[in-house]
């Protein structure tokens, strides 16, 4: 015998061993499944030859099945299990098996591995490429800070209060001229009426309120509608012509109140 096959001699006992026991498994496995079967078939030789039905189908199958089973347990016994030498070519033999399929399986896992890591690859260098990009956008808004930082001047409260001022200040000389406009137009377009010396008696009975000009008129109501904005409307006295009154209601400058004719107010054109 050589050094080979005494060093195996230990590993070859122990598996004749197993060969043994899973052998003695086996014909356990089959002793009990031949009582079974045994026991099914004197239960079956009590019941008689009757013909099966329709539902009675399924029992037929288990008879055949059992039948069937019965035939395989009984060459099963009629066969010895072929055991396999385990010699150093076998072992061998089996080694170089093994070993092909582990190599076999190692390269499946290094194909896959390569596989994410080429995956993993471009992902990275999409990465890189949108953090380059982002990178360019930053420089080119902190370029566009500083420059528009170094544009804006400085100013200061007091300057800008007096810019406000003299903003306000322009507002209101142009509010000057404009109601100074205004009122030389009504004065030369829309005049008090020409009082004639000679009355008549019927005009005697008449008030002898003084009327006053269509510009006075609109600046009553303009300052009606802003001192009392809840209520704008003013009272129609003698002194307003009716003639006025009528000219501001028909154009929409002036509305009566709907529950008191007598009272009118200008419409809100600022609203």
């Amino acid at each position: 015998m050589s050094v080979n096959q005494q060093d195996l001699d230990p590993d070859s006992t122990t598996d004749v061993d197993d060969v043994r026991s899973s052998e003695e498994e086996l014909i356990q496995k089959c002793d009990k499944m031949w009582k079974d079967m045994e026991e099914c078939q004197n239960k079956l030789s009590l019941i008689g030859t009757e013909i099966l039905t329709d539902s009675n189908a399924q029992l037929s199958l288990s008879i055949m099945q059992v039948k069937h089973l019965t035939a395989e347990l009984s060459q099963w016994q009629k066969e010895t299990p072929e055991i396999t030498p385990l010699s150093e070519d076998v072992l061998i033999t089996l080694g170089k098996e093994e070993f092909q399929k582990l190599k076999h399986d190692l390269e499946l896992v290094l194909s896959t591995i390569r596989a994410k890591n080429e995956k993993l690859k471009e992902d990275l260098e999409r990465e890189q490429q949108w953090l380059h990009e982002q990178q360019q956008i930053m420089e080119s808004l902190n370029l566009l800070h500083s420059e528009l930082t170094q544009q804006v001047v400085p100013l200061s409260e007091s300057s800008i209060i007096e810019k406000l001022e003299a903003k306000l200040h322009d507002v209101k000389e142009f509010k000057e001229k404009l109601l100074i406009s205004l009122g030389a137009f009504l004065e030369d377009h829309f005049p008090l009426p020409e009082r004639n010396v000679k009355k008549k008696k019927r005009n005697m009975q008449e008030s002898n309120a003084q009327l006053i000009t269509l510009h006075e008129m609109l600046e009553i109501l303009i300052n009606r509608l802003f001192d009392v904005p809840h209520d704008p409307y003013v009272k129609i006295t003698d002194s307003f012509w009716p003639p006025y009154i009528e000219l501001l209601l028909r154009n929409g400058i002036a509305l009566r109140r709907p529950e008191d004719p007598s009272q009118i107010r200008i419409e809100a054109f600022h609203q």
